[in-house]
């Protein structure tokens, strides 16, 4: 690993050309925006005001401190663990090692849930393996009258996802339970709609993952914790879970592995005419990406 990065002046544009090509000989994912976002964090200013202000000098303390973050992610670490934060629905969310890095194809639940019932809905939803809370915060503040229940096993996690809570003001609306949310919790029709990202990655998936998930991001958050697993088995689970929690017409929406679906769909069928409509939905790049599912009246 490199223990220095020397660029021509410590101008904004000579300091990311050289960060970039660091980053580009170490075969990190998007080099130029990687160094970009670190750059942009220490500066505390955003990607357009890079370009804007290109000539500027950087201080020795500014130089210092981005070539700091530059080295820890050419060795792999993700840049949402070194700036501590990631973009989900058009919100910032604060992250830890203690959960994982929000993903676009998660946006499809909260995308989905507005299709399906007004702004102003009093909704009472469950997220379920909340994490940093990025759907249940999402929820919560694309839905203003909508209370939720959010369930995590990790107390990091849910360190995190309070914090998220109360940036975003909705921490009156959104109640965090540590607990195992494969286990029974609430009472019968306690929800009109129950989403979940639970873990489902498979035991053998997970050793093809990148090394910078598979080394940095939790674990437990990404592969249920079961004896060579086949990544089913939250999923196994919740849906009698959901079914039981869910009001009558209820709506349960689970994201999944894209290729799971025709797995998750016999499940479904096998609790025979529970669920009165039952469809997978797809990601943008068009590949099974979560579950629809209307618990029967």
């Amino acid at each position: 690993m490199c223990t220095s990065v020397t660029p021509a002046s410590r101008t904004i544009r000579d300091t990311l050309t050289a960060f970039s090509a660091l980053l580009a000989g170490k075969a990190v994912d998007s080099p130029r925006l990687s160094a970009e976002l670190l750059l942009a964090h220490v500066l505390r200013t955003d990607r357009l005001q890079l370009l804007v202000r290109r000539g500027h000098i950087l201080t020795e303390k500014e130089y210092a401190q981005a070539e700091k973050l530059i080295l820890r992610r050419a060795a792999g670490e993700p840049v949402a663990y070194l700036t501590g934060s990631r973009e989900f629905y058009g919100r910032e969310f604060a992250v830890s090692t203690d959960t994982l890095i929000p993903r676009p194809d998660t946006e499809l639940l909260i995308d989905t849930l507005k299709k399906e019932y007004p702004p102003h809905a009093a909704l009472r939803f469950a997220d379920l393996g909340t994490g940093s809370g990025c759907i249940a915060v999402s929820v919560a503040a694309e839905m203003p009258s909508a209370h939720g229940t959010a369930v995590d096993i990790s107390s990091g996690a849910l360190h995190t996802a309070r914090e998220n809570a109360a940036r975003h003001r909705v921490a009156d609306r959104v109640a965090f339970v540590q607990a195992d949310f494969t286990a029974p919790l609430f009472r019968p029709a306690s929800f009109d709609v129950v989403l979940s990202n639970p873990p489902y990655v498979s035991a053998t998936e997970y050793e093809t993952l990148s090394p910078e998930v598979r080394c940095h991001e939790p674990q437990r958050a990404l592969v249920p914790d079961t004896p060579a697993s086949t990544g089913l088995e939250h999923a196994a689970a919740l849906l009698p879970l959901a079914f039981g929690w869910l009001k009558p017409g209820g709506l349960f929406l689970m994201e999944f592995g894209w290729k799971q679906g025709p797995d998750i769909m016999a499940m479904v069928k096998a609790q025979h005419g529970q669920w009165t409509v039952a469809v997978i939905l797809q990601d943008l790049a068009g590949r099974d990406r979560a579950l629809y599912a209307r618990r029967c009246d």
